[in-house]
């Protein structure tokens, strides 16, 4: 009997940061003492500002209503201070998007844009889900391999050889999420170079880790003239503020019909994001400068932590990540070797093995492109980063 799933539903892949947090909280709920590194999320509270904007908004009759579309003109105008303010950028509130997330906004991107047929080029190691939404616009993925040894960056030269007629977007995401590297002014310079030889290729610039960034300042490719026209910024309070529930994203974008797009395929599928988280986001942008630093300064206190107890065990390799709250440790060494009676082949294997036997869960490579990886997140408190690291190193030492 044929399946009554669409094929470009079946064709997809469940998200495998999603499952191994439903994993873990599953074996918690029924008992068992497990250490998550999995998700990204802040374990912080929001700032006071924000709390306070979403008691008021719920007190207001206009926050329980329909708005527009595109946003809050009120919110759209904090995204476009913010752009100008921390990143020397001019857009126009028509020239940005409220989402339901970062995510969304960059679905919405890439069903507005991608035909059945056309190619996206991705450089590996990626968020799990960029692949997928290129699959269900019927897009061709075209994965670029990057290795530990130019720190998970995408050359020039890997760039001009993926470029072909076909190509409709480049997919980039600096700070990184799996690899935390960061892409220099003079990397995103050499790219803009290359890219105005093909005038008709989009760039979609995943910036939700902006501010969570080891490495000195930010730099967006919608900064180099050239191809500022064609880059659409994708950010969001989610990581900053610590605002994941909230759900808020947005996109900038200078081409008015791609805005036009989005809003449309926007309008026909969730409307608008909640009034009120929309708000509280308005207050994000508003005055919080303080708590993103002092929220960064954790994450980078956190990092060291990890990469001191990575170091400490034997064969495993890590490029120590300058944005972003995740670590990606080489663990490859270790497979092909077993522990009562399980061998760890790959790291599917590996991250199934380290939740059954040392009860601390993380993200296989494979889901981010890069089997011979596993995903640590370390937006967790450090007493919490210890004790799974910890987990891990035993676990491993134990395979023989």
């Amino acid at each position: 009997m044929s399946s009554v799933i669409s094929n470009r539903v079946n064709a997809l892949s469940e998200s495998q940061s999603l499952k191994m947090s439903q994993r873990c909280a599953q074996l918690r709920a029924e008992g068992y003492d497990v250490v998550g590194l999995t998700l990204g999320e802040p374990d912080a509270a929001p700032p006071v500002q924000i709390v306070e904007a979403v008691e008021k908004a719920m007190g207001e009759y206009a926050y329980s209503h329909y708005g527009p579309v595109a946003g809050m003109l009120s919110l759209r105008n904090a995204v476009c201070r913010k752009l100008q303010v921390e990143n020397g950028l001019n857009y126009a509130p028509d020239e940005v998007v409220v989402t339901v997330g970062a995510k969304h906004a960059i679905c919405n991107v890439i069903l507005s844009l991608v035909n059945p047929g056309d190619e996206v080029i991705i450089p590996m190691p990626y968020w799990v889900s960029y692949s997928e939404m290129v699959k269900l616009a019927e897009g061709t993925n075209v994965f670029v391999r990057t290795t530990a040894d130019t720190g998970y960056k995408m050359s020039v030269e890997q760039l001009k050889e993926a470029l072909t007629p076909k190509t409709k977007l480049l997919l980039l995401c600096s700070p990184n999420n799996p690899t935390g590297s960061v892409y220099t002014h003079d990397e995103l310079a050499a790219i803009a170079e290359v890219l105005e030889q093909y005038p008709d290729v989009f760039v979609v610039s995943d910036e939700i880790y902006e501010h969570i960034n080891y490495a000195g300042s930010h730099c967006s490719p919608a900064s180099f003239p050239s191809v500022a026209d064609r880059v659409v910024i994708i950010n969001g309070v989610s990581k900053a503020y610590a605002m994941t529930g909230y759900r808020i994203g947005w996109m900038a974008c200078h081409n008015r019909e791609i805005v036009k797009a989005c809003l449309k395929l926007q309008g026909q599928s969730v409307t608008h994001a909640s009034m009120i988280a929309q708000c509280a986001a308005e207050a994000a942008y508003n005055g919080t400068e303080q708590y993103v630093a002092s929220l960064c300064k954790g994450f980078a206190e956190r990092k060291a932590v990890v990469m001191e107890l990575l170091a400490q065990i034997p064969e495993v390799r890590c490029v120590e990540p300058d944005g972003a709250f995740y670590a990606f440790p080489d663990v490859s060494a270790y497979y092909g070797r077993s522990c009562k009676g399980v061998t760890v082949a790959n790291s599917d294997d590996m991250v199934d093995y380290l939740l059954s036997e040392g009860h601390v869960a993380c993200v296989a490579g494979s889901a981010f492109g890069e089997d011979r990886c596993i995903r640590l997140s370390f937006a967790t408190d450090i007493p919490t980063i210890r004790e799974g690291i910890a987990r891990i190193h035993r676990a491993l030492l134990a395979l023989k």
